[in-house]
């Protein structure tokens, strides 16, 4: 059983006052719930999508500027519950090969990353220097992607390994979602 969806909630930030380049690149591998969600959010664009790098891309500036949001102490209400949201959300589209128009899968993405990188952001908000460590997520985010994208490319024509895969991760972010509850 998975101990906790709440990675976020109860953080020291004091932990994070040193922190750095290394640091940021570990950090989005260190939480099921964001490696399944940018791993699906490649997994999906390379199933459906035309241009494969929207969504993706989409993600990692929303991610920054949710981070940046969340640094600057802004809050935004049921982040947890979002993240588990995202995750349940993403695998269903992976599992239903769900194709949006290229706006609306940036969009949707675009507001499940800020959710997340308002939480990455309050996390290292007691870090002294910044910059290293987001650039490290940043990078970890991209490569994530990059690498649902390779999977997805290789299951295109395997319609059901995909579709189990999806519907693991949409039911770790029903999971998450029913440890909040």
């Amino acid at each position: 059983m998975m101990t906790s969806a709440k990675a976020h909630i109860g953080t020291d930030l004091a932990v994070h006052s040193d922190i750095g380049f290394l640091d940021g690149l570990l950090h989005p591998l260190t939480g099921l719930d964001h490696l399944a969600a940018m791993l699906a959010v490649g997994l999906w664009s390379a199933l459906t999508a035309r241009r494969l790098w929207t969504a993706p891309l989409a993600f990692a500036a929303m991610l920054l500027v949710g981070a940046l949001l969340g640094l600057a102490g802004i809050e935004l209400p049921a982040v947890e519950p979002m993240i588990a949201a995202s995750v349940l959300v993403l695998g269903l589209l992976v599992a239903l090969r769900a194709r949006l128009p290229a706006a609306l899968a940036a969009a949707l993405v675009g507001v499940f990353a800020l959710f997340h990188g308002v939480a990455h952001g309050a996390e290292l908000a007691g870090a002294a220097h910044i910059s290293a460590p987001l650039l490290g997520m940043l990078i970890t985010t991209v490569t994530l992607h990059a690498a649902g994208l390779m999977a997805g490319l290789s299951l295109r024509d395997n319609v059901w390994t995909a579709r189990v895969a999806g519907a693991g991760v949409a039911a770790l972010g029903a999971a998450l979602l029913a440890q909040l509850a």
